[in-house]
């Protein structure tokens, strides 16, 4: 008799699926979930909306007494699997995402809560063994996580075109608050007897992420000159910094290796089709090259290689592979490696919320966060009816909307196809200075 799992992990799963990220349905899936949540926990949180919430709102969409609502909104966020954010007037919370978010979480906690050797197994089946959840997350444009470039490997002609954002340092050094915990990428390995000896204690959060994770005892809260530490360290370990793919308030920051990380192995899997990669690329002086290999050793994407030509043999970089973070120029012993810059500027959302409205509207998502009151029949209503017509062709478009004299629905469908207008053109709106 195979898994029975009960309708409050269906609804769950349903729920989750429902934000850009998604959550494919699988057995491994299931019994995540029941791993982490109780199934009246399960049952409450399919109800949620995937914008951040008060307790009061959550009281009345669970039909409970706020007191009561607020207890389970606090058990969750003490677990990891929600994100408490105080703004100096009011308490608000959220369902963290699966990635990153409460998958990483549940493994960053030290204190026992959940079983790490269960939840590591579980996830390696999901994410490394099954294909579907990978390749959904992975694919979504723009893409949840971006390259940080190793600011020593920039060339000083260019030194004044790396952005703000693009420096890891600059990151920390402005971060409002700061903890490191546990890598979930690595400490999954450990349990599947495949991880490397490169430390674990070097996942970096910030802001209000990191106020949250530390608040609940994830991750220790640490100063700036800690972390600048750490990020020294990673990088003389020739560990890559991938992070969230936004320019402000970013809300953490990896030390990947190439054997364990989720994102570099998704790389190069899936036929390094992820935009991830930085504004440079690797190059190199063939003529200097004394073809001893070590860049090949350390590029965490497999993009160098030996050739030989006319009896001579030197270094080839891939360009098209390569994704910038510039690792292999920080060991080039002939110093014949370096960093060219990209013709083509790799877009940034601005925020969090910019990402994850483009990610909606790029998975045909939108109406999930528009009309997010799941238990209404009426809003299950709107959704279908909204997703059905951000798909039509202009023409029928204009007659649907024409018979349902909606400015609603006529603006919505104006923003969502002025904004994929531009991103088909490679154009977007925006006011980032590196897009003027």
């Amino acid at each position: 008799m195979g898994h029975v799992t009960s309708k409050s992990y269906h609804q769950l799963q349903q729920r989750l699926d429902k934000s850009p990220q998604g959550a494919p349905a699988s057995e491994a899936l299931f019994k995540i979930l029941e791993t982490l949540f109780t199934e009246e926990e399960a049952k409450l949180v399919s109800k949620l909306p995937i914008k951040a919430v008060t307790a009061k709102k959550t009281a009345q969409r669970w039909k409970k007494k706020e007191s009561e609502a607020k207890k389970i909104l606090d058990i969750l966020a003490d677990k990891g699997l929600m994100l408490d954010m105080f703004d100096g007037k009011k308490q608000t919370y959220i369902l963290a995402p699966t990635m990153a978010g409460f998958f990483e979480f549940s493994l960053m906690r030290t204190d026992g809560r959940f079983d790490r050797k269960v939840l590591s197994e579980l996830y390696y089946t999901y994410i490394n063994e099954e294909d579907r959840f990978l390749k959904e997350v992975l694919a979504i444009d723009p893409a949840i996580a971006r390259v940080l470039v190793n600011e020593e490997a920039i060339q000083p002609k260019y030194m004044a075109e790396v952005l703000d954002y693009e420096r890891a340092t600059h990151v920390i050094k402005t971060a409002s608050c700061i903890t490191v915990g546990t890598c979930y990428c690595r400490h999954k390995m450990e349990h599947a007897d495949k991880a490397c000896n490169m430390p674990q204690d070097v996942c970096l959060s910030f802001n209000i992420a990191a106020k949250s994770l530390s608040k609940h005892g994830i991750a220790k809260k640490i100063g700036k000159r800690d972390a600048l530490k750490i990020l020294d360290k990673c990088r003389s370990l020739g560990l890559v910094q991938i992070g969230d793919n936004v320019q402000n308030k970013m809300a953490w920051i990896c030390n990947c290796c190439s054997c364990c990380c989720e994102a570099i192995l998704a790389y190069k899997r899936l036929g390094c089709n992820m935009n991830i990669y930085t504004n440079f690329y690797a190059d190199v002086n063939q003529d200097k090259c004394n073809a001893c290999g070590l860049c090949v050793k350390k590029c965490p994407v497999d993009a160098i290689i030996i050739v030989e030509e006319n009896h001579k043999k030197y270094a080839k970089v891939d360009k098209d592979r390569c994704f910038g973070c510039g690792v292999c120029t920080r060991f080039c012993s002939t110093k014949t490696l370096v960093l060219n810059k990209r013709k083509k500027r790799n877009f940034v959302p601005k925020d969090s919320f910019e990402r994850f409205i483009m990610s909606a509207i790029n998975t045909g998502k939108l109406q999930n966060l528009i009309f997010d009151n799941y238990q209404l029949w009426t809003n299950e209503v709107m959704r279908r009816l909204l997703a059905f017509i951000l798909k039509l062709k202009p023409v029928k478009r204009r007659l649907a909307t024409q018979q349902l004299q909606s400015r609603f629905i006529n603006k919505l469908t104006k923003t969502y196809y002025s904004l994929n207008k531009a991103l088909m053109e490679e154009k977007p709106d925006y006011s980032h200075p590196e897009m003027k």
